[in-house]
């Protein structure tokens, strides 16, 4: 019974069964020559045909090969040319790439029709770059908007003004497809960061990792190759920045800026120009302030900086008017710095509960030891209630009050002199009281830092002990 079965099958699934017997064969077949397919062009000579790789490449990718090692051919694990130690011009321009390995990966049939030889991807590998910053715009663009597949692997991109480095970014990562499309990820100042592009370049979204520093930028539309203008948003741990910037090669506008943190908040202008030289033009209206951070100015730190002071030409305005319902010495503030060539002049007027201080100086910034030479100046039209601010009654009831005061500051060194005080028109220093003023007010007022100087308590025990 068991052998009568056997045999219907055999012969009713015979035909099945040698057909699927066959198959094994005819897969073989296949594979091996599939194999082969991939494994013959590798004993290609690929030099040879160098000329319409390289054509190729330039029209597909706008980049051209200018000098290579050796090419090869490998197989897996998929088939691809791979050129060593290569240098790329991008088109056009003197932007030169560096590279240790370029993957070309050809279309499936270009394998053996160069006639008809197509890139279907690129990766650049391991590449290095150097560039001026005034070529940093057309270099993004450049490599952003590729349409064809590209991946950047590991590149060190090197910002560069006048031959002096700006800021070098590394280990940079970026593909313009696949599921990290927009994605471009490296490091800055030895910090993780990731950059979100949107579509079409039209902004990104920059995060330095496991710091709290964040930025979304928004460009504006029409752009050119030489204006970029748009919107910045900036979170920086517990601060907030926003404004509206445009920037060419040779100058940058910020406008309507606003930066709040716990400790300050204001509003800002600038207009910079970067060529020739750093020159900026600013105004600052400041609407909040904790004067303790003000003591964090490392007067020693900046002061040591005569290479960039020298380059730097500025002219700044800063203004601050005093909330009603706060408890703020100094009612409203108008400040004025220039800075030119190391030489910084300043004009300072401040309202102190409706009495006037105004105060001229200037200083050479490339000096070793920089010296204030001031001219300062005091009006109240009601001594009592000047006094009253720093708890102090007056022994002498005048009802007016008006004190002129020159002399040198030195920052650095903590120390002052005064050549001049004058008092009401009735009143001159001589040689003695102004070593008294000047022993009194480096003892009293100028003990710890400079803008210790402007402390209430500190004035108050000035007064009572000069008056």
């Amino acid at each position: 019974m068991l052998n009568k079965s056997f045999k219907i099958i055999h012969n009713k699934y015979y035909r099945f069964f040698r057909f699927i017997f066959f198959l094994r064969y005819l897969f073989a077949v296949f594979f091996v020559s599939f194999t082969l397919f991939l494994i013959i062009p590798n004993f290609f000579n690929h030099e040879k045909k160098m000329t319409i790789i390289k054509d190729q490449f330039l029209k597909s990718y706008n980049l051209k090969i200018e000098n290579y090692e050796e090419i090869n051919f490998k197989s897996f694990p998929t088939p691809r040319l791979e050129l060593k130690n290569v240098s790329i011009y991008m088109n056009r321009s003197d932007i030169k790439i560096n590279l240790k390995d370029l993957k070309i990966l050809p279309n499936f049939l270009s394998i053996y029709n160069f006639d008809q030889f197509q890139i279907k991807k690129v990766v650049l590998k391991e590449s290095k770059v150097e560039l001026e910053a005034s070529n940093l715009n057309f270099f993004i663009r450049e490599i952003l908007k590729k349409r064809n597949k590209l991946h950047v692997d590991n590149l060190d991109l090197e910002i560069m003004e006048k031959n002096k480095s700006i800021v070098k970014l590394e280990n940079i990562v970026f593909a313009n497809y696949g599921y990290k499309l927009n994605l471009i990820q490296g490091k800055i100042f030895k910090k993780k960061f990731k950059i979100e592009t949107k579509d079409n370049l039209k902004g990104f979204k920059f995060k330095l990792v496991k710091s709290g520093i964040s930025a979304d930028i928004n460009f504006n539309e029409n752009q050119n190759s030489n204006l970029i203008s748009g919107v910045l948003k900036s979170k920086i741990l517990n601060t907030n920045l926003i404004f509206n910037f445009d920037y060419d090669n040779k100058s940058m506008n910020i406008n309507n800026l606003f930066f709040r943190s716990k400790k300050i908040s204001f509003k800002n202008e600038n207009a910079i120009s970067l060529k020739p030289f750093l020159d900026v033009k600013s105004s600052f209206n400041i609407e909040e302030i904790d004067p303790k951070i003000l003591k964090r100015i490392n007067f020693e730190k900046l002061f040591e900086q005569k290479d960039m002071i020298k380059k730097i030409n500025f002219k700044n305005e800063i203004k601050f008017k005093s909330n009603k319902l706060s408890s703020d010495l100094i009612d409203e503030l108008n400040l004025k710095i220039d800075l030119a060539y190391g030489r910084m002049t300043i004009m300072k007027l401040v309202f102190i509960s409706g009495h006037l201080f105004q105060c001229k100086g200037d200083t050479n910034l490339l000096e070793d030891y920089p010296v204030i030479t001031f001219n300062c100046n005091l009006k109240s039209e009601n001594k009592k209630n000047f006094f009253k601010i720093f708890n102090v009654k007056p022994k002498i009831k005048n009802k007016t009050l008006e004190i002129n005061i020159k002399g040198t500051l030195s920052i650095l060194n903590k120390k002052v002199n005064f050549k001049e005080i004058k008092m009401n028109k009735n009143y001159v220093a001589l040689k003695d009281d102004l070593n008294y003023f000047k022993r009194t007010f480096e003892d009293v007022l100028y003990d710890e830092t400079f803008f210790d100087i402007f402390n209430p308590k500190k004035i108050r025990e000035f007064i009572l002990e000069v008056s």
